[in-house]
């Protein structure tokens, strides 16, 4: 995963950096609130951010508020690095977006578990937004499928649009995802079926 980090110190920030890489993941890694921003708009593959709280210019809230107002991103998950520990200072850093906080200086075991409970709920939120789309999608298919639509009474083809006629299979393979497949009903064997019985009766007439 690619991972955004901001601390202004240099030490803690190599610590991050190398820690979250030995985890697996790839670091953009930024020295203040706004080379943090600007990294994150140019990369829109960034799904997750840990952040300083206490950072010179934008700190930490601030980078994490303008993250959360994208709303071509917003589900990016943050977690606030902080040395405050006051409930109200923890509330604020809830309040001002962030997904999770860790105490300063880390533990890196604690780390890397908070942000792979991180992974595990933006893995959760891209399958419920893939699984809302596919819902999306099956809508339109049925609004279409419910519209009142001419067909042939004689060769029952179907007008999908005012100079176009297609075949039942061609209209529902178009507008479902199914595939067909053709064989012959026993009624059509016997010659029962409307079709084949007036062709009978045509090719009787003729001989």
């Amino acid at each position: 995963m690619k991972i955004l980090i901001a601390e202004d110190d240099a030490f803690s920030r190599k610590l991050l950096s190398v820690n979250l890489e030995k985890a697996g993941h790839k670091v953009v890694s930024c020295i203040d609130g706004e080379t943090a921003v600007e990294a994150y708009e140019k990369e829109p593959s960034i799904e997750m951010a840990v952040l300083d709280w206490m950072m010179p210019g934008k700190d930490g809230l601030e980078v994490c508020k303008t993250i959360k107002s994208n709303d071509d991103n917003s589900l990016t998950y943050v977690i606030i690095l902080t040395a405050k520990n006051k409930p109200e200072d923890l509330a604020l850093a809830l309040e001002s977006g962030a997904d999770d906080f860790v105490a300063k200086p880390f533990n890196a075991i604690e780390l890397n578990a908070r942000i792979d409970a991180g992974i595990r709920r933006i893995r959760l939120q891209n399958a419920m937004m893939d699984n809302i789309q596919e819902l999306q999608e099956a809508l339109v298919h049925i609004e279409q499928l419910q519209r009142i639509l001419p067909i042939c009474a004689w060769c029952k083809k179907i007008r999908d649009d005012p100079k176009y006629w297609s075949s039942v299979e061609e209209y529902i393979s178009k507008h479902l995802d199914v595939r067909f497949t053709h064989s012959v009903c026993p009624d059509c064997l016997k010659g029962k079926c409307y079709g084949i019985a007036e062709e009978m009766q045509v090719e009787a007439k003729s001989t």
